[in-house]
């Protein structure tokens, strides 16, 4: 049984590298067409793209967030049970079941499209909203296909559909953008989202293509399926429906925040005298320091989708050490990215922010707010934990008492002036801040194990604050040298990217040097770049 976890880890950091380099060239292209994509729509566009946006984020996670998460966690049990054919039956069933509620879905968010513009004060998104619509039912279809091979451990093909997606994204939401502006600002920030519906759609046909190719099991030599409890259509959709209902309202209390942020940020704000303009523009700077920060939380989340049928495998094999190992693991890795992610951020905002041209009100949200991506980070972690191990009704319990922190911490704080957008992150934190105490709490309880978060954070705490001195004092040197050939936004982009370099190389060493990073570590990493390290520097690592 140790030599099984043992694979089952290697196989989750393979699948996590993998999910990593797809999610980070992703989100990278979402953060390089936001620029292009507001000097088309201009400040006030990018509010109204960004409200419908959410708009559509919350009911794409209504109708996705449960039944991909149950796919992926019964049929990595049912795997590791040997019962490969109720696999392939669960899959075909929640298939069926998520095309039917994306279509339904899809035709209620055209339907009642105003009364929710209207309720959120997001009436000049009308249009975007509605444009939107078709990829519910496209993103249904799609997220079946990904929950699958992720149960199944291959990450590659959810990888690849992502890089396709956002590549098909970027380009069509420009073009249309820039072809609908013409007609007013309502008009263009509906062509910006139609890329999102041809990208689901270039995605989709990527993944059945990829199914038809790899559909059949390789089994095991000497497997017998005699002696494999079969499970009848309805016991699997009882199966279905009793891990994903949890966690669609589980998920729905959580992401609920965006409509309380739409909601009640905004009409604080205008509470204190902004108009409703100004209001929409503030939420354009939120918009952009939310896809900022979505970069790193998007190599955590790679690490919750892989950590998840990993443990629900490990659980139906009442295998509660290699869990306890698991764990651990994951909560490592977890903070050997999370952390320099959120200090590098913090200490270099504003050349971040500069070099992307995402303006200066960005830099303030990112310094204050890259808090919000550790707890993000641990908490995401978290729950991948509590669903691997059954705790989905205890998940949405805490999901409800972090929304109720946030709209507490709303109210107060968005409508003092001096804070005003800055208390949606405010909020986001205490949200956050209550959900990963309360599932700490619970995981110990559960596993009936001390898993000593602060233990996991100190080196990589150590190592960023290191990193963050040489970054700091890097670029400020570079800078003032570069300014010398071209001041402005050639000396800022090339003394970041120099600070980069410099910011990575001391976190790694400063981490070895701390005993903080392992050779199983390595792995996430391809092969070229640990073939550069020192081997005076791989002989430390245990």
């Amino acid at each position: 049984m140790g030599e099984k976890a043992k694979l089952n880890k290697q196989s989750t950091t393979k699948g996590f590298a993998i999910l990593t380099a797809a999610s980070f060239l992703v989100k990278f292209l979402s953060l390089l067409y936001v620029p292009f994509l507001g000097k088309i729509l201009g400040d006030i566009g990018i509010g109204v793209y960004a409200s419908a946006y959410n708009i559509f984020t919350y009911i794409y996670i209504l109708t996705n967030a449960g039944i991909p998460v149950a796919i992926s966690k019964i049929v990595s049990e049912l795997i590791a049970l040997g019962n490969y054919k109720d696999a392939v039956k669960t899959f075909k069933i929640a298939r069926f079941l998520l095309f039917i509620l994306g279509m339904i879905m899809s035709i209620l968010m055209l339907i009642f499209v105003s009364p929710i513009a209207n309720l959120t004060n997001s009436a000049p998104s009308k249009l975007a909203i509605m444009a939107l619509a078709p990829t519910i039912l496209l993103t249904s279809v799609l997220s079946a296909y990904r929950g699958y091979f992720q149960g199944r451990g291959n990450m590659t093909p959810t990888a690849v559909s992502q890089v396709f997606e956002q590549v098909a994204n970027t380009v069509f939401s420009l073009v249309f953008a820039a072809c609908f502006i013409k007609y007013g600002v309502e008009a263009g920030a509906a062509g910006g989202t139609i890329g999102t519906s041809v990208g689901a759609l270039v995605a989709v046909i990527y993944m059945i293509h990829f199914y038809e190719k790899n559909k059949v099991f390789r089994v095991p030599k000497g497997y017998n399926q005699l002696g494999i409890k079969r499970f009848t259509t309805k016991k699997i959709i009882k199966k279905l429906l009793g891990v994903a209902i949890p966690m669609t309202i589980c998920l729905g209390i959580q992401q609920s925040g965006l409509f309380i942020d739409l909601w009640l940020v905004k009409l604080r704000m205008i509470s204190f005298g902004m108009t409703k303009v100004q209001a929409d523009v503030l939420w354009g700077v939120l918009f952009k320091y939310t896809t900022l920060i979505n970069v790193p939380i998007a190599i955590i989340s790679s690490l919750a989708i892989t950590i998840l049928p990993s443990i629900s495998s490990l659980m139906a094999l009442r295998d509660k050490k290699a869990v306890r190992n698991k764990i651990n693991y994951a909560f490592r890795l977890c903070f050997l990215v999370a952390v320099p992610c959120a200090v590098g951020l913090a200490v270099l905002a504003g050349p971040v922010v500069n070099l992307i041209q995402y303006g200066t009100s960005v830099a303030r949200l990112l310094i204050y707010g890259s808090v919000v991506i550790l707890l993000m980070a641990v908490v995401s972690i978290q729950t991948s934990i509590l669903q691997g191990i059954g705790k989905v009704y205890l998940v949405t319990v805490y999901a409800f008492f972090g929304i109720i922190g946030k709209i507490i911490t709303n109210y107060i704080f968005v409508a003092i002036p001096s804070i005003n957008i800055l208390g949606a992150i405010m909020g986001n934190a205490v949200s956050f801040a209550i959900l990963l105490i309360l599932n700490y709490i619970t995981i110990n309880k559960v596993l009936k194990i001390k898993i000593k978060l602060l233990s996991h954070a100190i080196k990589p705490i150590l190592a960023s604050v290191v990193m963050a001195i040489i970054a700091k004092l890097m670029y400020s040197n570079f800078n003032y040298i570069f300014s010398y050939v071209k001041e402005g936004y050639f000396a800022n982009a090339i003394a970041l990217l120099i600070s980069i370099v410099f910011a990575i190389v001391t976190y790694f060493f400063t981490l070895v040097l701390l005993g903080g990073l392992s050779k199983e570590d390595l792995e996430i990493f391809p092969s070229r770049i640990t073939k550069i390290i020192p081997k005076s520097i791989l002989g430390r690592l245990k």
